[in-house]
């Protein structure tokens, strides 16, 4: 029977609800324990999938194709679990799929209330992520924060599934923000007390309490918070400020917080091997030197919307000992007259995904520096179609050459919508998850990946257009990774250029720390190789 650890946040957000949870995940996992991870958000929406990158950050992609917080990509590349639509619930589609149930005739005609019907969702939510993963343990994040009112059929929802399983088989975790006043020097446990107070008037006491503190705190904050929150001095654990996320799993280690869990739920383990994972943190604290990543985007006063290359650049920058430098430039700010001058120092460029025209002529500008100096460059999806139309345009005589996502007249569509798509109605038609990509020998991507097929994931609406291959292929271009079933683009690459790829997938969402994207290690490496 699977066991259940739900964390919840207090006093504001954004306190590490999510790293709490995956460095828990990360050492649950290292002491033998099945683990699975899910998030349920308070927005009503249905998904991340039609948000601003300006109001969430980046859409991590599962591989059965959900669309989900990016919070998934901190548990995936913590965990090394690939985890599935099933652990993304937003208030929205708990909503919509008991509104449609109703709808159905599916509860008899019942006036359908927040509880039990939708506390009753969320808990099926819960199990049927038990159920399907097999795991040990399921560990639940809570968005929001406490006291919040989208969060309040959440927490009832949790309240129930410890009254039904019992103490035995669930652990409430509360991650909390321990306030420093500067003025006075001193530390104040009020909001956390505060906060606890709210979740008691919830049904809830919690198990631990994570304060989250710039340095360790002192014996007496512990105990004041022990007292007044009802748990043990030593279930009350910094989650202290690190350069590294990836050192917050050894904090949480060493303040012994596996062993409160394992206890309460006497979890079958072996000893605790986190030896890789530090390991791995050893490597991120020698990587002194840097390297540089010219990175020409849209969204880039908002690096949330690039949280897991960002990551994946970094994880590949410490197998050579190299920490991670960004020089940002923002698209739409090049033209003609000044992109020499912008990219002249770069040492390797990169444009990510996204979508909508805004910044494309800078993008295609920043592709054609690099293809012309010997800069690696690696474009991700959207920096596919880029770095296809500037060659199209520069190389190969298509002069307006396009795509119908940026210009829907072009004479040239270099790109096109996938086939059968309702351009009136965008919302879910995008070519999401895992698909597989045929490797053409003797190309960068063979020596990359080091075979002939692998899978990758996908979000994405638009295609290369299949009557320009040959045009394209004839001048140099060489598609190097095909998805065989309905002959799609997924690799472009030019040869006897030092590195100069784009990809239709998101090599990002596949990187772990010490295993990174064969795509991001290639690219690094033609960055920092003499």
């Amino acid at each position: 029977m699977a066991k259940y650890i739900f964390i919840t946040g207090g006093v504001v957000s954004g306190l590490g609800k999510g790293i709490t949870a995956s460095s828990l995940g990360t050492i649950l996992k290292a002491s033998g324990v099945k683990v699975y991870m899910q998030k349920f958000d308070p927005y009503l929406n249905v998904d991340p999938g039609t948000m601003s990158p300006y109001q969430h950050g980046e859409v991590f992609v599962t591989e059965d194709g959900g669309e989900t917080d990016l919070d998934l990509g901190h548990y995936e590349r913590f965990i090394d679990v690939n985890l599935s639509k099933f652990s993304s619930n937003s208030a929205g589609r708990i909503y919509k799929d008991a509104l449609n149930a109703e709808r159905r005739g599916d509860w008899g005609g019942q006036t359908i209330q927040v509880v039990p019907h939708i506390t009753n969702s969320i808990k099926n939510k819960v199990y049927q992520a038990a159920k399907t993963s097999g795991a040990d343990v399921v560990i639940t994040e809570i968005g929001g924060t406490v006291g919040d009112i989208e969060s309040q059929p959440f927490i009832e929802a949790i309240r129930q599934i410890r009254m039904e399983e019992g103490k035995e088989n669930v652990i409430f975790i509360h991650v909390a923000l321990l306030v420093y006043l500067q003025t006075s020097k001193e530390y104040k446990t009020k909001p956390i007390q505060m906060s606890v107070k709210e979740l008691l008037s919830l049904g809830i006491q919690p198990d631990i309490v994570v304060q989250r503190t710039d340095k360790p705190s002192s014996d007496d904050i512990k105990n004041k918070i022990s007292l007044f929150c009802n748990i043990p001095s030593s279930h009350v654990i910094d989650a202290i400020d690190r350069s590294s996320i990836y050192e917050v799993p050894i904090d949480m280690f060493d303040q012994n917080l596996h062993e409160i869990v394992i206890k309460q739920l006497n979890l079958k383990t072996v000893k605790t091997n986190l030896q890789p994972w530090v390991n791995f943190v050893e490597k991120i604290k020698k990587s002194s030197e840097e390297f540089e990543v010219t990175f020409v985007g849209k969204y880039i006063e908002l690096q949330d919307a690039y949280l897991s290359v960002i990551e994946s650049l970094k994880i590949a920058g410490y197998e050579y000992n190299r920490k991670l430098k960004i020089n940002w430039i923002q698209a739409d700010k090049m033209n003609q007259e000044n992109y020499e001058e912008i990219l002249k120092s770069s040492k390797g460029i990169l444009v990510p995904g996204g979508f909508g025209d805004r910044g494309i002529e800078g993008m295609i500008l920043a592709a054609k520096y690099a293809r012309e100096n010997n800069i690696p460059y690696l474009g991700i999806c959207l920096g596919m179609q880029i770095a296809t139309i500037s060659y199209a345009r520069d190389v190969a005589g298509l002069k307006s050459a396009h795509s119908t996502e940026f210009d829907q007249h072009t004479k040239q569509p270099v790109f096109d919508f996938i086939k059968g798509i309702d351009i009136e109605n965008l919302g879910g038609t995008l070519r999401l998850g895992v698909y597989e990509t045929e490797v053409k020998k003797n190309t960068l991507l063979e020596k990359l990946y080091e075979k002939l097929n692998f899978l990758e994931r996908h979000r994405h609406r638009y295609e290369f257009n299949n009557e320009f291959k040959t045009k394209l292929e004839d001048a140099g271009l060489v598609f190097s990774g095909i998805y065989k079933e309905l002959n799609l683009v997924e690799v472009i690459e030019l040869p006897n250029h030092k590195f100069y790829i784009g990809c239709q997938f998101h090599p990002e969402f596949t990187s772990r720390p010490n295993k990174p994207n064969p795509l991001f290690k290639g690219f690094v490496e033609a960055i920092v190789k003499e």
